[in-house]
């Protein structure tokens, strides 16, 4: 079972986190499925930019992006080359190392 290594976030994940996730689960389920809270404002419907994650390993191993993705990618904070919405990027067979950015766009989060 692939391995997703989490590097610390001062919100979501302190001291950084390695959970499993079985192929063909998405990265934001991976992660909330392991008390990982990540947001995901749209319920994970590739509706919004709130799950943004940066793969820093193993970034070919997963999904292609559809348009829809790429198109809200654009709008995302901190858009790196290898940024992938957490809920339509697939594991695969391979590890993955992923980030998740400092900041999101979401107007709807308390604590602002």
């Amino acid at each position: 079972m692939p391995t997703i290594k989490i590097l610390p976030h001062p919100e979501y994940c302190p001291q950084g986190a390695s959970v499993s996730a079985p192929a063909g689960t998405s990265i934001c389920e991976a992660l909330l499925d392991n008390d990982i809270k990540i947001e995901h404002a749209c319920d994970m419907s590739a509706a919004c930019t709130t799950c943004h994650v940066i793969v820093r390993e193993g970034f070919n191993s997963l999904n292609e992006l559809d348009e829809t993705e790429e198109d809200l990618l654009d709008r995302a904070w901190g858009l790196e080359p290898n940024s992938r919405l957490s809920c339509q990027a697939i594991v695969a067979q391979s590890d993955l190392t992923v980030e998740i950015p400092k900041y999101s766009i979401n107007h709807a989060k308390e604590n602002h």
